[in-house]
């Protein structure tokens, strides 16, 4: 189905009940109501609560597959993909906090798209590891396990949708800097020996 306004106005109603009640418990009911409209006039629009979260969670999942597709074919130093990927996730965050949530805690409720969601985030962890695993063949990052570094990076990455509604006022550029510096650089001083 194509997302007319009135569908998409139902998947951001939606993606935010998802996100404060959890996708299990929401009912198209439940829906129906914040869109002050009738369940059976709901079903015109959309054909089932499953389809909402799969449009949230594979657009959502293309989007970053898209994205770390182009990082890696870029022709720039490791440390340039590295903080590529940090506003990466900062600006489809930004952008979507509500989807983020049910991307991050939804994603195993998805039926038939469950295996596509799979291979999509693999195809990003995997693109992710390389990143790293160069960086540290070239010298650029420092040799620790890959698999310790994509997991403490996207951990915090991939919680950001739990901080940034609640900053009232935040400025996306300052937080993907200082993000990339906390990540990349730590946060010890260099020593002035």
């Amino acid at each position: 189905m194509k997302r007319t306004p009135r569908k998409e106005e139902i998947i951001k109603k939606a993606e935010i009940l998802f996100k404060e009640k959890g996708y299990s418990a929401v009912t198209m009911r439940d829906i129906a109501l914040v869109m002050g409209m009738k369940a059976a006039s709901l079903y015109n629009h959309i054909s089932s609560k499953q389809e909402i979260l799969s449009e949230i969670i594979v657009t959502l999942a293309e989007e970053f597959t898209n994205g770390m597709n182009t990082i890696v074919a870029a022709q720039k130093s490791t440390v340039e993909k590295l903080q590529d990927i940090n506003s990466l996730h900062v600006a489809i965050t930004a952008k979507y906090p509500n989807g983020m949530a049910s991307l991050n805690t939804d994603w195993m409720h998805l039926e038939e798209k469950l295996e596509y969601y799979l291979e999509l985030r693999d195809g990003y962890e995997e693109n992710f590891r390389k990143v790293i695993a160069r960086g540290i063949a070239n010298e650029e990052v420092v040799e620790v396990n890959p698999e310790v570094i994509v997991f403490s990076i996207l951990t915090t990455l991939r919680s950001l949708y739990l901080w940034i509604p609640k900053k009232e006022e935040i400025n996306i550029k300052a937080l993907d800097a200082d993000l990339s510096k906390v990540l990349l650089k730590g946060i010890v001083k260099p020593s002035n020996k």
